[in-house]
């Protein structure tokens, strides 16, 4: 007799119960998930978090208690395992990088479609992340809106080899691993080979900061 399936422990915190309702009752149609509860209080997430040691929480950012964005470095400190994808309305740069910077595994708006939302919480549970193209396409374009003018991002060439560079374009358009390596027409093996190698190189933690990387440091293709 087959094992059962583990399901992905998914924990929700937002305010606007009505949407997170929703969602709550999106995921538990779906076999894959197990939503431990619902939370309507940025703190309140954070015990809840620390009590329950979910696989995934699905966090807004403005919240009563504590801000998303708090909550979000307080887990990181006490419950370093745990993956927070940023689910909002907010199309704020500002909040996207600070919530980067601070460790989230993905930040995605409240206007994406069900199938979407369930297979960016499938990304973040294998280690991807995940950022709205919209977020990546505002990020670039507010970035080099912040240059001077007549003053070009320079990639980093001596810190980065060429195959490097293009696999850090990549990370930035939030590709797979997979989507990489056929676009570049390599094995998903040696991509995963080179992310590490920029890791090391950058000081960096994770995917989803190394999309922030490539992005400041001129890497991303223009948009």
């Amino acid at each position: 007799m087959e094992e059962a399936m583990e399901k992905i422990r998914v924990l929700i915190v937002d305010d606007h119960l009505l949407f997170s309702s929703g969602v709550r009752v999106l995921l538990e149609q779906n076999e894959q998930f197990l939503v431990l509860g619902e939370i309507s209080d940025g703190l309140e997430g954070v015990k809840r978090t620390e009590s329950l040691k979910p696989d995934i929480v699905l966090m807004d950012i403005h919240m009563p208690g504590i801000s998303g964005r708090e909550a979000l470095k307080l887990i990181g400190e006490s419950a370093p395992e745990v993956k927070v994808l940023m689910l909002t309305v907010s199309e704020d740069t500002g909040d996207l990088v600070e919530c980067l910077r601070a460790g989230a595994a993905g930040y995605v708006l409240k206007n994406i479609a069900a199938d979407t939302l369930v297979d960016a919480l499938l990304k973040v549970h294998r280690g991807e992340s995940v950022i709205s193209p919209k977020m990546t396409s505002r990020l670039i374009r507010d970035f080099r809106a912040q240059q001077p003018p007549g003053v070009a991002i320079e990639p980093r060439r001596e810190e980065m080899s060429p195959r490097e560079q293009e696999i850090l374009r990549g990370l930035a358009k939030g590709q797979t691993n997979r989507e990489i390596a056929l676009e570049l027409g390599v094995a998903e093996s040696t991509v995963k080979i080179h992310i590490q190698n920029i890791f090391k190189k950058a000081g960096l933690r994770g995917r989803v900061q190394a999309a922030l990387y490539a992005v400041e440091h001129g890497y991303a293709e223009k948009t």
